[in-house]
């Protein structure tokens, strides 16, 4: 069983919250996670099991007063009636960590639930294991990339270098513990079909009584196939031959079950950032390449789509290293009318900005920082850092706030 980096920052909220909901897509590892943690202080229910789904649906007040003691209520998306009789028991007497909760589903979004747990209830993201998680290893790229430390002092070894056939196969892998623990490509594939058929046959029907359910793999096809570019919903809807309204409602429908991840844009005026496009992400590259049929050696030798899918699993270390990161910060892109780009902005409170550019090259040059270049004159002294990672072994700078680092050091620090 891999240990969760997310673990400090739930047993800090078991301290004072009396409701805590671990949200994340299916398969995460969400249950494992609380029952391994809390199996000898909580009782354990799952609203999977059709006789505690029938028995809550019935009388959501009549099961809670049955419970003896602090429990665990497993796939909550299930039975959002169940909100607002936890809400009562808590205004009645709070007790932290008396409550905690796991949802396949971003229960926020569920009609029924509204603000009834408001101030109550603090939530954490499960996402696929990161790269530090499956080695054992505590990462926070984050809060090191807002200090002032050099890049590299406190490292007690070397980094590595990462061959190319080594990081493709991490790519192909992904993060999800069951895909992980199948050596097999060929076992993998299969694991990671009957994942997507379990995900449309049961949470996407649980979730949203709609139409069309064919259309959503070819959907998710679709957006892997354009992981890491803007979102153009017209297109995308005139491609697939649908209406732009239904293919809306399909996005945060993937986005709501942790699917999907879409990057906002970044601008000074935080009014244009709500109108530009957000680019988009899947929550996994392994599920990512195995929606395209990708195998290691064709994406080995596919440059301009391994790219994209490098581009992809960047984004999602730092998404997942934001969920136990000391450093709050949100997470942008960057693009400007005249074509400059930077892949990703960390911004945090204060506004200071780390930039962040991702490049599949053995070496690279000044040209490749045109992007936060150009950032930095619009910032000013909010620019805190630029950070270029490659496939190199070198820490090199470019300037003085500038530096090309390995990629490995991601999950190193």
């Amino acid at each position: 069983m891999f240990s969760r980096n997310v673990t400090s920052p739930f047993f800090e909220a078991m301290q004072d919250t009396p409701v805590i909901l671990i949200n994340g897509s299916r398969q995460v590892g969400k249950s494992t996670f609380v029952k391994s943690l809390l199996n000898t202080s909580h009782q354990y229910f799952t609203l999977d099991d059709p006789t505690t789904l029938m028995s809550i649906k019935k009388d959501p007040m009549m099961f809670l007063d049955g419970l003896n003691g602090p429990v665990i209520i497993d796939e909550i998306q299930r039975a959002p009636d169940l909100f607002l009789p936890i809400k009562k028991k808590v205004d009645n007497q709070i007790i932290p960590g008396y409550f905690v909760l796991t949802g396949s589903a971003n229960v926020l979004a569920l009609p029924r639930l509204g603000d009834s747990l408001a101030g109550r209830m603090e939530i954490h993201n499960l996402w696929p294991l990161s790269q530090g998680e499956m080695l054992g290893i505590q990462e926070d790229f984050i809060a090191h990339a807002f200090s002032g430390i050099a890049f590299g002092s406190q490292l007690k070894v070397p980094i590595p270098k990462l061959p190319l056939s080594n990081l493709v196969q991490k790519l192909c892998q992904g993060g999800y513990p069951e895909a992980i623990r199948r050596e097999q490509p060929q076992r993998r594939q299969k694991w990671f079909a009957s994942y997507m058929a379990m995900i449309l046959e049961k949470d996407i029907r649980d979730l949203s009584q709609i139409e069309g359910l064919t259309e959503l793999p070819n959907l998710m096809q679709l957006l892997a196939s354009r992981c890491g570019n803007l979102v153009n919903t017209s297109e995308i809807a005139r491609t697939l031959g649908i209406a732009n309204t239904t293919l809306k409602r399909y996005l945060s429908l993937l986005e709501n079950l942790y699917l999907l991840v879409f990057i906002p844009a970044w601008s000074k005026n935080i009014t244009k950032r709500l109108v530009k496009s957000p680019k988009i992400y899947l929550n996994d590259t392994g599920l990512l390449l195995n929606l395209l049929g990708y195998s290691h050696d064709r994406l080995l030798n596919d440059k301009g789509f391994l790219g994209h899918v490098l581009e992809n699993f960047v984004v999602m270390e730092i998404q997942k290293q934001m969920t136990w990161s000391q450093q709050s910060c949100r997470m942008y892109h960057y693009r400007t009318h005249n074509g400059q780009e930077v892949d990703i902005i960390l911004e945090a409170p204060d506004s200071r900005i780390v930039a962040i550019e991702i490049k599949l090259a053995n070496s690279v040059g000044p040209k490749a920082f045109s992007g936060m270049i150009d950032l930095e004159q619009e910032l000013g002294n909010n620019f805190h850092r630029g950070i270029l990672f490659y496939l190199g072994d070198t820490i090199v700078p470019f300037g003085k706030n500038k530096h090309a680092i390995p990629l490995s050091y991601l999950w190193q620090s």
